[in-house]
């Protein structure tokens, strides 16, 4: 099984606003950047959104170490989910849980891998981390995607939504 880093982040300018997210892939010497944006969203969304594309470029099951600096994203997937799953998609408040569709679509994504998530301050001395924000800082601001990202089948919607809904030798899928 193959070794892949995963180093994510999101951004909005505004929260909610124009928001962006990009994935750096890395395998051995390789590496990918991946970046998109959303003209309505929020940066808990765009955060998630860095995480679900990442994994989606992977083409086959890979050992994933994901590096984020969002302890939302963290800690709802490994440990906050559980008990969201277990209450019908519910907070202890009973309150319906933001984001679901995208817990939903994250927690799919992950079931083919061998996942690690590694938490990483923001803004500090992560180089990986620091790109991947210059990237989605300027995806939210430019509203852009990186170059040959396929927004067609199978694409998620990032963007706000007023209420929570249910919802190879080619590592990268591009040919590197």
């Amino acid at each position: 099984m193959k070794t892949v880093k995963l180093i994510t982040d999101g951004a909005c300018v505004g929260n909610p606003g124009p928001g962006g997210w990009a994935a750096i892939l890395r395998h051995g010497e390789r590496r990918k950047e991946l970046f998109g944006s959303s003209p309505h969203t929020t940066n808990n969304r765009m955060e998630m959104a860095a995480a679900i594309e990442g994994l989606r470029a992977l083409k086959e099951p890979c050992e994933v170490e994901i590096v984020t600096d969002s302890e939302y994203l963290m800690k709802g997937i490994t440990e906050w989910i559980h008990g969201w799953k277990r209450r019908g998609w519910r907070t202890v408040g009973k309150k319906p849980v933001m984001n679901r569709d995208l817990w939903q679509s994250l927690e799919e994504l992950t079931r083919p891998h061998q996942i690690r998530w590694t938490w990483t301050k923001g803004h500090a001395s992560h180089a990986d981390n620091n790109r991947a924000d210059e990237l989605a800082a300027a995806a939210a601001r430019n509203q852009s995607f990186s170059a040959g990202f396929n927004q067609g089948a199978g694409a998620l919607n990032y963007d706000l939504r007023d209420e929570p809904e249910p919802a190879s030798s080619l590592l990268f899928g591009d040919g590197s």
